[in-house]
């Protein structure tokens, strides 16, 4: 078998552009100007692609645009998926990696729906250890991730990322807030904490007003990847920084 490309063991953090597209032409359209602007690794956020476009085909024909770099995949509960069960959302990341994706996101509330999407449901746990090691028999990378949407303390945002960690991630995801300089501070001293504190990479990224210092300079604190928008069309992640922006400052921050 093949051996996909990785998000693990890289010597520098990938620079992410992630595809948010409701069509396959629009989908490609925005990988094609993401190659040319550098993105080492595509993420693609299934939820928002219409389901009538959801077939090996279609998709694969999207991922072979990626030109054999790391696929990140994400299948939501909401937007087009809005409605489905959590138990449909895991089979479409197994549709997802059947397909080619190399890293699944599985939230960490699946099975167990919570406001911090992160569950202690203990038969809601158990489940999610199940898809995990299912999506690793298929020979998957797996991301767990928790939107809190709001400022938590470094102790409060290990306890999500150790619980995450301990559920058989080969990632920790959390994205939080900021919505002052105080906080800001503190999720870059938090973002850094975290590099000795896990054993396994992590992504840690916040919402708020003021949320670009730890998404712009949270890889050079130990963060495994940026995520990044080629640009900020109607599905775009606004908070999520240019592709370009970003390939510039990776490119060129040693020399400051």
């Amino acid at each position: 078998m093949k051996r996909k490309p990785t998000f693990l063991n890289q010597n520098k953090p990938l620079i992410t552009c992630m595809i948010q597209a409701d069509n396959p032409t629009d989908a490609i359209h925005t990988i094609r100007e993401a190659q040319f602007e550098g993105a080492d690794a595509y993420g693609f956020q299934m939820e928002v692609l219409k389901k009538e476009f959801r077939t090996e085909e279609q998709v694969k024909g999207i991922f072979r645009e990626m030109g054999g770099k790391p696929i990140y995949v994400t299948n939501y509960r909401n937007n087009q998926n809005q409605g489905d069960s959590d138990d449909e959302c895991v089979k479409g990341l197994e549709f997802l990696i059947k397909c080619g994706a190399t890293l699944a996101d599985v939230m960490g509330d699946f099975f167990a729906p919570d406001p911090l999407q992160i569950t202690y449901d203990a038969a809601a746990v158990e489940k999610q250890k199940d898809t995990i090691k299912r999506l690793h028999d298929m020979g998957a990378e797996v991301l767990m991730s928790s939107h809190t949407f709001k400022f938590m303390k470094t102790d409060e945002v290990l306890r999500i990322v150790t619980a995450q960690q301990e559920r058989g991630a080969d990632v920790a995801k959390i994205v939080t807030a900021a919505n002052s300089e105080e906080e800001e501070l503190e999720n870059l001293r938090t973002a850094e904490k975290l590099k000795y504190e896990l054993d396994i990479p992590y992504l840690f990224l916040a919402g708020g007003s003021h949320n670009k210092l730890l998404r712009q300079l949270g890889p050079f604190l130990g963060e495994v990847m940026w995520l990044t928008v080629q640009s900020y069309d109607r599905y775009a992640t606004t908070v999520q920084p240019k592709l370009s922006a970003i390939r510039s400052i990776a490119d060129h921050f040693d020399t400051y």
